[in-house]
């Protein structure tokens, strides 16, 4: 059983200043793009769960 996933919780969802955006940071093939423009994504292979509780520990 799948699940989908939420873009918002994912490591690789960051905000790019210049385009004042959040954008994928992972270089996806055309067909990954296509699913992610139209919202379709079901369950992403490069989801990675990221939270700023665990970048933070990472940096003391």
């Amino acid at each position: 059983m799948e699940r989908k996933v939420s873009c918002e919780y994912c490591i690789h969802y960051d905000y790019n200043e210049e385009y004042e955006c959040y954008e994928c940071e992972i270089d996806l093939d055309e067909d990954e793009m296509i699913r992610f423009l139209s919202n379709s994504f079901q369950s992403c292979p490069h989801f990675k769960y990221g939270d700023e509780y665990s970048v933070v520990k990472k940096q003391m």
